[in-house]
């Protein structure tokens, strides 16, 4: 079920970044033509970039270019998730090119269908695409989401309610769930 532009590693993609500031710190959208292929949080651009790099060793990967028309859309949907991240709009919903099997689209599904605000645990996603008792491969495929927030990763927890882990550390995961459920900005403390 891998319908993205590129092959793996980023085989063939030309892939535009854009990075922001948001309320969880800096913020990198990235892309090809066809729609976001990655979205990332963290303290640094660079630490950031090399996230992106890491990910797709086999791509172009070029900054936006605000003389090029087609990178407009990277920067608005990187301001769009900023939005979303300060509580000032409702989650964007751009295209997305992205790898995954069947499995990990199941998985990404189910977590895009989770209500903001709300969480499921890793067996309950397990339960609900026919595969109950392949929990740790769902928290596999959650922890495989290459664009994050837009596919909310964050609203996976463990069974016993704790937070369980998270790439962008677990104080953005609490910040985010904090956001989504007060529908109010947010404030890093």
């Amino acid at each position: 079920m891998n319908n993205s532009s590129y092959g793996p590693r980023g085989d063939g993609a030309e892939i535009t970044y854009a990075i922001v500031d948001s309320a969880l710190g800096r913020v990198l959208v990235a892309g090809t033509r066809r729609g976001i292929c990655f979205a990332a949080m963290g303290e640094t651009d660079r630490t950031l970039v090399a996230e992106l790099r890491g990910d797709y060793p086999h791509a172009t990967i070029l900054v936006v270019d605000p003389n090029r028309r087609e990178d407009s859309r990277i920067g608005q949907w990187a301001d769009g998730l900023a939005d979303y991240i300060a509580g000032n709009s409702k989650m964007p919903t751009p295209p997305m090119d992205i790898r995954g099997t069947p499995f990990q689209f199941a998985v990404w599904d189910q977590l895009r269908a989770i209500p903001a605000g709300e969480t499921r645990s890793y067996s309950e996603i397990a339960r609900r695409i026919g595969r109950p008792r392949a929990i740790r491969a769902v928290g596999t495929a959650n922890g495989a989401n290459p664009v994050s927030i837009i596919i909310p990763c964050h609203r996976a927890i463990r069974m016993s309610g704790h937070l369980g882990g998270y790439r962008w550390g677990l104080e953005r995961k609490r910040k985010l769930l904090e956001i989504e459920r007060r529908g109010m900005p947010l404030r890093l403390s």
